[in-house]
Formats: C-alpha cells, sequence, structure tokens
C-alpha cells in the first residue's frame, strides 16, 4: 500500500475552487447605530441602543430573545 504525503506539491484533487466569499448576513457588516429591536415571537419593538447587540436583549412581554429589526425583512 502508498501513502501520499498531503504536504508536497502538485495539484491535488480537492475542488477547492475558492468562490464562496463566506460573509455571512448582510456582507459581514453592521446595521448601523439606528434602527430597531424586535421581538420576532410577539413583535414587541425598541429603539436599538449604540453598541448594543440586539441578540443580547429579552423580550419585556414574553423573554424571547431580540433580534435586529433588518434581519426579518
Amino acid at each position: 500500500m502508498t501513502f501520499f504525503n498531503r504536504n508536497s506539491a502538485g495539484a491535488g484533487s480537492g475542488r477547492g475552487l475558492g468562490t464562496g466569499g463566506g460573509r455571512g448576513r448582510n456582507r459581514g457588516g453592521a446595521f448601523g447605530p439606528g434602527g430597531y429591536c424586535v421581538c420576532a415571537k410577539c413583535g414587541y419593538k425598541e429603539q436599538h441602543s449604540r453598541g448594543e447587540k440586539c441578540t443580547n436583549l429579552k423580550c419585556p412581554k414574553c423573554g424571547h430573545t431580540m433580534v435586529r429589526e433588518d434581519l426579518l425583512k
């Protein structure tokens, strides 16, 4: 049986096309200081506070995690 060194030079058999980009939602950027945090469960809405992630907040009505309004569109 022959073993191949994975670190050897030369073309491999992997697909590795490298076209993914991988920046996720909102192209990896921020939504900005304005906007609202919204409860996806009951619809409660409050003003977004700069420097605080909406996902760190719990809805005061139902206790569900809040999300940024732009993510629900």
